[in-house]
């Protein structure tokens, strides 16, 4: 509940009580102010927005509205002060606040959807499938943008998430396909009605997404009681209290971490002697199981991107040529080798960072859409899909080109699993209409990104446990 709605709903009790003093009259300019301000019961979900502010145009005088509050400050009076101010649709919520606080939430939450983040009513909000997919994105970063630990999520983030998941997901309750039937009629005729059953991307999908995202739950919650621990960023302490070797060295500690671009992240630290075996067994096998999650979501996920369509905008833009777009060298090698090899021409790229490996598959994406439209005009227009069907009897060369670029871009993505999404993926989403496909493809993308992380967090102790049995490896040596 809004912080400034609980001070009015806490003061309007006393008042009714009759035990609180006569307030200042800086207390009540604040309370006035409190009560002029939107109140909203959304979780922190969503990004703040500001809500816009009242309008107070109107045949009134503020100084005898708020003489009005001082003098008599009962119920009635508060609600035709209200009035006064024109605040009248907001005067309910002393009322309000005694519902169930989750269906408000759910009221909520839909108004935004059906007003497609557009809380002026001004008919300017994205379409559904947008809000939907941007409603799911931003729910993940308020429970999960956070958690930086191998802990289990704190149990009200963990309630937060599944609530309004399954307020989320109910939509694809909904959403269904027709097929014909036959009925049986009480005179015993039998007639043929068209009946419906769950979208089949759905019906396959969605389960298995919900799957992925309870086991990932558990891997958090299996770390209830853990060997090791974490200190904050900056802090030198390393090993345990007790220890002699409490304190190391910061050129010991950026050898404890990983990705030392990330330095502000928190470092896991382990006993001085190291996990034991069957610890690090255990994580093991929570690392192989997140990496299964991972690779099932990306699996999903690059699915549901496949079967959306290319936006326009997308295809406007495209080079006059594939050549062009990767350029000369790349172009040689995939149209000269008989065998073509995508690992061999990623290995003599200079792809030394994310950056460079977003680039290239941008390039290597624009590249195939430019040979698969060229391949289907000289079928006569022909769907890329019957295309690649022909492609063993035909010796087009877009076509072989088009199909390179696939596995080239595949073999790209496989090397740098945390790849941002391409140019081409961020305008599928977009301009996507398909409210089915804006659920899936973003509940997969954020399971995708949780199970990375997961795996991520795994390696960082595993890691720091290496370093430290071989730092004691060292000092018995010495």
């Amino acid at each position: 509940m809004d912080s400034s709605s609980a001070s009015v709903s806490e003061e309007t009790s006393g008042e009714r009580g009759g035990c609180c003093s006569s307030p200042s009259t800086r207390s009540l300019v604040d309370t006035a102010g409190n009560l002029s301000r939107s109140v909203s019961d959304v979780s922190t979900s969503f990004s703040s927005e500001q809500c816009s502010s009242v309008d107070h145009s109107g045949p009134f005088e503020p100084a005898a509205a708020m003489a009005k509050l001082m003098v008599d400050r009962s119920p009635a009076s508060v609600a035709a002060s209200l009035s006064r101010l024109s605040m009248k649709p907001r005067a309910d919520v002393l009322d309000r606040r005694s519902t169930d606080d989750e269906m408000e939430l759910v009221k909520e939450r839909f108004s935004k959807l059906l007003l497609g983040e557009d809380m002026s009513g001004g008919g300017k909000g994205v379409c559904t499938a947008v809000a939907i997919s941007n409603a799911i994105t931003n729910l993940y970063a308020t429970v999960f943008g956070s958690c930086h630990k191998l802990e289990p999520l704190p149990a009200g983030k963990k309630a937060m998430w599944r609530r309004e998941m399954d307020c989320l997901l109910s939509v694809c309750d909904y959403i269904v396909e027709f097929y014909p039937t036959s009925q049986t009629l009480p005179d015993g005729t039998k007639v043929e009605v068209m009946a419906t059953r769950p979208r089949s991307d759905i019906y396959i999908n969605l389960p298995a997404l919900e799957k992925l995202d309870a086991m990932l739950i558990d891997i958090l919650d299996s770390f209830q009681k853990a060997e090791f621990w974490y200190a904050d960023a900056g802090t030198r302490s390393f090993c345990s209290v007790t220890s002699s070797s409490s304190t190391l060295s910061s050129s010991f500690r950026r050898s404890m971490h990983r990705n030392e671009e990330k330095w502000w992240l928190p470092v896991p630290c382990v006993p001085d002697a190291g996990l034991t075996e069957k610890v690090c067994k255990d994580l093991q096998k929570k690392r192989d199981c997140a990496n299964q999650i991972h690779k099932a979501a990306v699996a999903i996920n690059s699915g549901v991107l496949s079967d959306m369509e290319v936006p326009e905008s997308f295809m406007a833009v495209l080079p006059k040529s594939g050549r062009a777009s990767v350029g000369d060298a790349v172009y040689r090698v995939m149209l000269g080798a008989d065998k073509f090899s995508p690992d061999f021409l990623l290995d003599t790229l200079d792809i030394s960072s994310e950056h460079d490996a977003l680039a290239m598959a941008d390039r290597v994406e624009a590249a195939m859409y430019v040979w698969r439209r060229k391949a289907s005009g000289s079928h006569g227009k022909m769907p890329w899909s019957k295309v690649k069907e022909l492609a063993g009897d035909d010796d087009d060369k877009n076509v072989t080109l088009a199909s390179r670029a696939e596995s080239l871009l595949l073999c790209l993505k496989h090397r740098f699993p945390g790849l941002s999404q391409t140019t081409l993926d961020t305008s599928k989403i977009q301009f996507n209409k398909d409210v089915g496909q804006a659920i899936l493809e973003s509940y997969s993308r954020v399971l995708e990104s949780l199970a990375f992380n997961i795996v991520s967090w795994i390696d960082d102790v595993l890691f720091a446990d290496k370093s430290i049995r071989k730092l004691v490896s060292d000092n018995l040596k010495s």
